[in-house]
């Protein structure tokens, strides 16, 4: 067994016993650590590959509002209400992403279109106010510990819900970034024209990415509302949550698998830190610190923390040895 399978397997054995010697507190804040970190995981297979999304705040709140909506009128349960959230969020990935695509709207256009499609979904949200509870938010229907309503008193319940996303949100990235997709998805980074006179379907690739990508944000978006039981348009949608998507992938590190896990504690602890000691005297603090702290990772640290860690290793890294000529 290699050094890297055995360092996996025992974090994983460490996740696993993490519910039950944690306080209740820090428990809270790893399980938003895994949700979010899944979202931010989500748009990075996005932006390594070159394509920059400025709205994914927009899938996050479709997913989160199709799921509490469904329980809370209807009576459907979670478990369909997460899968409807997630189809709905890919419909609107297809209808916008094909025509940017097909029309070749890339870069900061794409950047721009997805912007708005954000702050669009925020306001239909708002708009909606008898439905949704427009900026006073909403909560979905209370029903104590209930697996049929996703709901629970204990965390722990929670905890392993949110690590299984977690980790296969995690195979997915890992299934994308093996073999001739990443290939692929690297030479349309790189080149479009180039990857497209090479035979790779530019148009099916930046679409199944941006497609998967849309999907993951849903689910995480419709988890994270349900383990909260609050839904606002601020929190789940619109532009501050989506700079936040951005800011934590490139802060902790989106050419990395753990980096925008990475970034989402590290805006967790920005948040809490700053809840504590402002309270309510110094609302958007936190928003004004992603921007400024996202234009200095882009410049000083374009790869992330994980990113600057893996280079001071591979300094301190043993040369390979050759073996002798004969």
């Amino acid at each position: 067994m290699t050094d890297t399978r055995i360092a996996a397997a025992l974090g994983l054995a460490a996740l696993v016993a993490l519910p039950f010697v944690l306080p209740t507190y820090f428990l809270h804040i790893v399980i938003q650590v895994l949700l979010l970190g899944l979202i931010y995981t989500a748009w990075g297979f996005m932006g390594r590959f070159g394509l920059v999304s400025l709205g994914h705040g927009a899938f996050m709140g479709v997913g989160a509002y199709t799921s509490a909506l469904l329980w809370n009128l209807y009576g459907v349960t979670p478990w369909l209400g997460i899968p409807a959230g997630m189809a709905l969020a890919v419909l609107l990935a297809l209808v916008i992403g094909y025509p940017c695509f097909h029309l070749k709207i890339v870069g900061h256009y794409f950047a721009l279109v997805t912007l708005a499609l954000g702050q669009v979904v925020a306001l239909l949200i708002i708009a909606g106010r008898d439905v949704t509870g427009g900026s006073l938010g909403m909560t979905p229907r209370a029903v104590g510990t209930s697996w049929l309503a996703v709901q629970f008193q204990d965390r722990t319940q929670f905890y392993f819900i949110a690590l299984a996303l977690w980790l296969a949100v995690l195979g997915v990235r890992y299934w994308a970034s093996h073999g001739m997709r990443r290939a692929a998805l690297e030479a349309i980074g790189e080149d479009e024209t180039a990857a497209e006179a090479a035979g790779i379907n530019v148009l099916s690739e930046k679409v199944r990415v941006f497609v998967v990508s849309a999907a993951i944000t849903a689910a995480g978006g419709s988890v994270f509302a349900q383990y909260i039981m609050y839904l606002n348009p601020e929190t789940v949608s619109g532009v501050g949550i989506s700079l936040q998507i951005v800011f934590a992938a490139i802060a902790g590190g989106m050419y990395s698998a753990l980096g925008p896990t990475v970034g989402a504690l590290l805006t967790l602890s920005l948040n809490e830190s700053l809840r504590v000691l402002f309270g309510t005297s110094f609302i958007g603090a936190a928003n004004t610190i992603y921007g400024v702290l996202l234009i200095l990772f882009i410049i000083f640290m374009p790869r992330g923390i994980l990113g600057v860690v893996e280079q001071v290793l591979r300094r301190f890294r043993p040369p390979p040895q050759t073996a002798p000529a004969e």
